[in-house]
């Protein structure tokens, strides 16, 4: 039998990504390989409890709702996330994965949302990314950039261009947060004419830094 470690799983509002406000469970796996420095969910590194999968989809099931969010940690470090993922996609949700762009995509299940990170310089974890996944995009995806300062702006630009994102799939901008204004970022967007969409961190404006929301 298939388990995962697991270090949460939770109802909230979706904080981030196209679906933000939507009513979504989320599944919080332990452990990650990276360490951001701007990493908010570092309490999911280590420990967690073990559960089969069919208790997994036991607990989804009890919230009405169809969106799901797999995340971590890096979710992906866990092999049976795999099968999580197909399993919550056969019984009809909206599956999304949060991932760190640090580990192969290919394997995902193609009716998975990927919602890729792509580490900035400033994130202290740069070197960990795994371009091949930018080959793996489908147009349903997401491409995440966390910006922490106008050095990591300058540089998401260039991977846009390098790398075609904008025609490809959704790209997301979110300024890291508390270490540059957001106002500041949505200015530079806009004085490039970007097209990337502008996010915050819905669920710090309603909570702050709340773990489990």
């Amino acid at each position: 039998m298939s388990t995962l470690r697991i270090t949460e799983i939770f109802f909230s509002l979706q904080g981030e990504t196209r679906t933000t406000g939507l009513p979504t469970v989320f599944i919080r796996l332990t452990g990650c390989p990276l360490r951001c420095q701007y990493c908010d969910t570092a309490y999911a590194f280590q420990g967690g409890d073990r559960y089969s999968i069919e208790a997994i989809l036991a607990e989804v099931a009890k919230y009405k709702t169809r969106y799901v969010t797999v995340s971590g940690g890096e979710p992906l470090a866990q092999k049976a996330c795999l099968t999580l993922l197909t399993q919550l996609c056969d019984l009809g949700y909206e599956v999304s994965l949060e991932t760190s762009g640090a580990l192969d995509t290919k394997e995902v299940d193609k009716r998975v949302i990927k919602v890729v990170d792509v580490k900035t310089p400033a994130s202290g974890e740069v070197e960990k990314n795994y371009w091949p996944n930018l080959q793996n995009l489908l147009p349903h995806d997401q491409v995440k950039f966390v910006i922490c300062n106008e050095a990591d702006y300058q540089w998401s630009k260039e991977i846009l261009k390098q790398y075609n994102l904008t025609e490809i799939c959704e790209v997301l901008f979110s300024p890291s947060y508390q270490q540059i204004k957001a106002g500041e970022l949505a200015d530079w967007i806009l004085q490039d004419q970007l097209s990337v969409r502008m996010q915050i961190q819905l669920h710090k404006y309603l909570w702050g830094e709340v773990p489990g929301k």
